[in-house]
């Protein structure tokens, strides 16, 4: 590489593009004099959509082939949603930078024959669509009498879905639907008290390798310290439970107090797939050592019989080879 050249990797779906070429675009206004390429590539993730994302194996699913170009010295940088990106990363790269956070909400998403209807209220037996565990087991807990149905595919595909009858509603996440210009389709935000939100969702996250100090200075201009901090946190405590994206731990994090003494709130949240048992707890501390307030949360949660719940989830959900 040399010192105006930068390749970033991306998947090639629309909205993984929409947040690469933002990206790019923030970084050529902070380097004018950068040079810019993009490679897009399909990963494993996006190419099995006959099969649940759980049932596939959750250990960089949308990120692998990303990484692989940077240890092959044929990208520099690689765009995630930082939900998707695993807590262990490959030896040799290193989680550069994190950007501002979008609103990490989860959304209600309807068809239009329940445009009246909130999630409380949506009839008896309505068909709700996710691929997420996460949301699976925090709506089964509260509404139990809604039917839930995996749904794969882009974020259009799973509109183009809806909108055919094939469901009454889709939980996506808030901020996709923004950076995507689908804002409009959001029926309501989910509140946190019903649905925890996943680890990093709504930020992203952009790897590079370890000990490149040239391409970790361009980078960090796009670093949003409050949200990186969040971010941390909740990584640590996904790390500490030895989860995976595709599991049902939720979390969500908070600033409190003056900015010379802010403390950093955590909750987190380990669910059975059934939703009958969902432990859930919160714990604060100084926002200056994120790591450590997830590490305390995960213990906490443990201490409450979260490490039975995965337990039995991992053995319930078994990667096909």
């Amino acid at each position: 590489m040399t010192a105006s050249l930068l390749r970033i990797a991306s998947r090639r779906s629309q909205l993984a593009m929409v947040q690469t070429e933002w990206v790019r675009d923030e970084l050529l206004r902070a380097h004018p004099q950068l040079e810019i390429s993009i490679e897009a590539m399909a990963t494993q993730g996006d190419k099995i959509l006959d099969v649940a994302l759980a049932k596939i194996g959750d250990k960089g699913l949308f990120t692998k082939e990303l990484e692989a170009q940077m240890l092959l010295d044929r990208a520099d940088i690689a765009v995630h949603s930082l939900k998707d990106l695993p807590t262990n990363l490959p030896e040799g790269l290193m989680l550069g930078c994190v950007t501002e956070r979008e609103d990490p909400a989860d959304a209600l998403v309807v068809h239009a024959k329940h445009q009246d209807k909130s999630l409380a209220t949506l009839p008896e037996g309505s068909v709700v669509g996710t691929s997420s565990l996460r949301r699976l087991a925090q709506l089964r807990h509260h509404y139990p009498q809604l039917v839930f149905k995996d749904v794969r595919g882009n974020v259009i595909t799973r509109l183009e879905k809806l909108d055919a009858g094939e469901y009454d509603c889709l939980i996506l996440a808030a901020a996709g639907l923004g950076r995507l210009g689908l804002g409009a389709r959001i029926h309501e935000l989910i509140d946190p008290a019903i649905s925890l939100h996943a680890v990093g969702q709504g930020a992203l996250g952009i790897e590079c390798r370890l000990g490149d100090q040239e391409v970790l200075a361009q980078i960090k201009v796009l670093e949003h310290l409050p949200t990186a901090r969040r971010c941390l946190a909740e990584r640590a405590f996904l790390r500490q439970l030895e989860g995976g994206c595709q599991v049902p731990i939720g979390v969500n994090s908070s600033f409190e107090g003056p900015e010379a003494a802010q403390e950093l709130v955590l909750t987190g949240m380990v669910a059975a797939l059934d939703g009958k048992r969902l432990i859930r707890d919160t714990v604060r501390g100084p926002a200056t050592d994120p790591e450590a307030l997830g590490i305390e949360l995960a213990l906490l949660l443990r201490s409450q019989g979260a490490g039975e719940i995965l337990e039995q989830i991992f053995a319930d959900v078994r990667p096909q080879a």
